[in-house]
């Protein structure tokens, strides 16, 4: 293997396990305050806003990473969800989003 080769595994390695790390932090600063730390939405805008409990199997299976995404990106119309399109880039959206599949219980 050359010293090029190993450098972009090395490189690309290290920004995955960035993003892993980022993803908690990510949560509890734009989403836990609405959707909870476990993704349950059991706060006071989650019961206000009827917010959907993302550990279940149906939110999960409904809720697809491309929809996650353009909600997250977006928000969602007649919601509390503003845009997040300013705040989050592509790799925090992605890595918001593999957050949230490890809520399915």
């Amino acid at each position: 293997m050359n010293f090029k080769r190993i450098a972009v595994i090395a490189a690309l390695a290290t920004s995955s396990l960035s993003l892993a790390a980022d993803a908690p932090e990510l949560w509890r600063k734009h989403c836990k305050s609405c959707h909870g730390e476990d993704g349950k939405a059991k706060t006071k805008t989650g019961a206000k806003e009827k917010i959907d409990d993302m550990t279940t199997e149906a939110w999960q299976t409904k809720w697809t990473d491309e929809k996650c995404k353009k909600a997250i990106v977006d928000g969602v119309k007649d919601t509390k969800m503003k845009s997040f399109k300013e705040k989050l880039s592509e790799e925090d959206v992605d890595a918001l989003i593999k957050h949230m599949r490890g809520f399915k219980g």
